[in-house]
């Protein structure tokens, strides 16, 4: 029996890996090692430590790393002390592969932790084209993982052109693609999304139809991230549609956009938006699937949004280079670009369904992979 080390660090995070953790936990040839961190296990993020325990996952280790201030020096010093708890973590619980998912710094801190200890590592989403320093992360993250899960051919040509051997390159789809087609086939459920989460504003009618909204910070132009929410905000203001706006994630420049916020609420008349901290992976693919459009800058918009053939606006630069689907139009952080692209996307009658990122088998394929596929740490890097 494999012990398969997992480690969610974020909402996000959770939400692309539960499929695999669930594939992983049922397996007859492996056994679930489940280590949840970061902003995670963090009540102003909306706690996802909640979610997971309510969903029946029963962590091995909660591991907290996030030191306080949301800038580029927070970040650098939560990575160095991810790394060393992480390192505690594994030293503990032994596992025979441990699984790093996409490109927040918890993950490269994960991948250094596992590699110095010479633990083969497997990492999911690598190969991908990004914005930010995501990008840089995700690269390196690869250079230090052993197995690579990736979504589509594109992302695994350019893994093997980092020198990683061909054999170990595994198109798989991505895990979060998995909820989505869940989500698409069943009948919609009715719920109340208010009274189930809570959340901040007066309670909107969303009979007729509402957007989303889901901005993070970029983290290598977050001293701009104030302005960019003021923007996004104006928009939304003039377009006065049911809104529901979901909070960001733990980058720097998450406290400027969080403070961004609460001005605006104080300052103006917006009755229409309500604002949520998290919820289950899956009420929010049920609530994304029924809106009108995703704005912001979310990767939900060009990976489950894809797949969902829903429209989405993407706000500047976060999602730079990505390869996404015919759901997807730009905007830039102005007020008359970001509401001239949503009233066009909202008019739109239908767009295609996407497989760019899998067709919605990913966690059992790679689960299946994991027992069997052979876990060593050596390499043969051509160049």
């Amino acid at each position: 029996m494999r012990k398969v080390c997992v480690v969610v660090t974020a909402r996000p995070s959770y939400a692309r890996i539960k499929t695999l953790l669930e594939a992983v936990r049922d397996h007859d040839e492996l056994i679930l090692q489940f280590v949840v961190g970061a902003s995670a296990l963090l009540e102003r993020y909306g706690p996802v430590i909640d979610v997971i325990k309510s969903d029946g996952f029963d962590p091995d280790a909660e591991v907290y790393v996030v030191l306080e201030g949301e800038n580029p020096v927070a970040a650098a010093k939560s990575t160095g002390i991810a790394v060393t708890e992480l390192a505690t973590t594994f030293d503990k619980l032994k596992p025979d592969v441990v699984v790093s998912v996409a490109d927040r710094y918890e993950t490269i801190a994960t991948a250094i932790a596992a590699s110095y200890m010479n633990i083969p590592v497997a990492h999911i989403q690598g190969g991908e084209v990004s914005g930010s320093i995501d990008e840089k992360v995700r690269h390196a993250v690869t250079k230090l993982s052993d197995v690579h899960f990736v979504a589509n051919d594109i992302a695994a040509q350019r893994v093997k052109q980092m020198g990683e051997i061909p054999d170990r390159i595994f198109v798989t789809g991505c895990p979060s693609i998995d909820l989505a087609k869940r989500i698409s086939i069943e009948s919609k459920p009715q719920f109340d999304i208010f009274s189930r989460y809570g959340g901040v504003g007066n309670i909107v009618d969303l009979a007729s139809g509402y957007i989303i909204v889901l901005q993070h910070p970029v983290t290598t132009e977050y001293e701009d991230s104030l302005t960019q929410i003021r923007a996004t905000l104006n928009a939304v203001k003039e377009l006065a549609l049911p809104t529901l706006w979901f909070w960001p994630n733990v980058d720097a420049g998450s406290d400027l956009i969080s403070k961004g916020i609460r001005q605006f609420r104080e300052t103006n008349e917006i009755p229409f938006v309500y604002f949520f901290k998290n919820m289950t992976p899956e009420d929010f693919l049920r609530t994304l699937v029924n809106s009108m459009c995703l704005i912001g800058n979310s990767s939900a918009g060009v990976r489950e949004c894809s797949f969902l053939g829903l429209p989405v606006v993407n706000i500047g630069s976060r999602q730079t280079g990505r390869d996404r689907g015919p759901n997807l139009t730009d905007a830039t952080y102005n007020k008359k670009s970001i509401v001239s692209a949503t009233r066009n996307q909202i008019n739109k009658n239908s767009l295609p369904s996407s497989n760019l990122y899998g067709e919605g088998n990913a966690g059992q394929h790679i689960a299946d992979l994991l027992a069997t596929i052979p876990l060593t740490i050596e390499k043969r890097i051509t160049y």
